[in-house]
């Protein structure tokens, strides 16, 4: 008899401990996520220009790209946390928006740079010297194609055709076109910016 009652007292002890770490380990688990809440509660994001964006397009059918295209234009490319929020917006899937995003070579998920240089590779361009033009460039500007230098200054593209051939080489920052281009000539313009 002794002997059972021993046991069960260890079994007991045993039993009282294990429930105990249990509810340690879940009381560290929940501290954990509720952590991890806090992040979501205090999200910087600026949702604002989204929304902005969302109601102008609200209700209407097919207009993701459109959407897309204003978001991108808002933030200078589509920042996760706004296709999140477009998608259950939307109350589309989010992999519907991130596909649209990623088929489409206009739509950028990465940061990018104030500046936007795009330097034509065309066949009059190339014809007259746009490999040089690309690659005094890249060597100023210390990026390779596709890339944004770190002040978040610039962000350089290799583009096939900008429709300004009689001009060639051309290349374009922003709205603004630069023909009949030299590589010396690249570390003027680039001072205007």
């Amino acid at each position: 008899m002794s002997v059972c009652r021993n046991l069960d007292k260890l079994a007991r002890t045993v039993i009282e401990l294990a429930i105990k770490l249990h509810f340690i380990i879940w009381k560290r688990r929940l501290d954990t996520l509720k952590e991890v809440l806090k992040c979501y509660d205090e999200d910087p994001f600026d949702y604002g220009p989204a929304d902005e964006i969302l109601v102008k397009y609200q209700g209407q059918k097919g207009t993701m790209i459109p959407i897309l295209q204003g978001i991108q234009e808002a933030y200078g490319y589509l920042p996760r946390q706004a296709l999140e929020h477009t998608a259950k917006q939307l109350k589309v899937p989010f992999s519907r928006i991130f596909g649209v995003a990623t088929f489409y070579a206009q739509f950028h998920l990465t940061p990018r740079g104030k500046n936007i240089i795009r330097v034509c590779q065309g066949t009059a361009c190339h014809v007259r010297g746009a490999a040089k033009i690309l690659a005094a460039m890249k060597e100023q500007l210390n990026l390779e194609v596709g890339g944004t230098s770190e002040d978040m200054k610039f962000t350089l593209e290799s583009v096939a055709c900008i429709g300004a051939c009689g001009l060639a080489p051309v290349m374009m920052i922003n709205n603004d076109t630069f023909g009949r281009l030299t590589p010396d000539k690249l570390a003027d313009i680039l001072k205007e910016f």
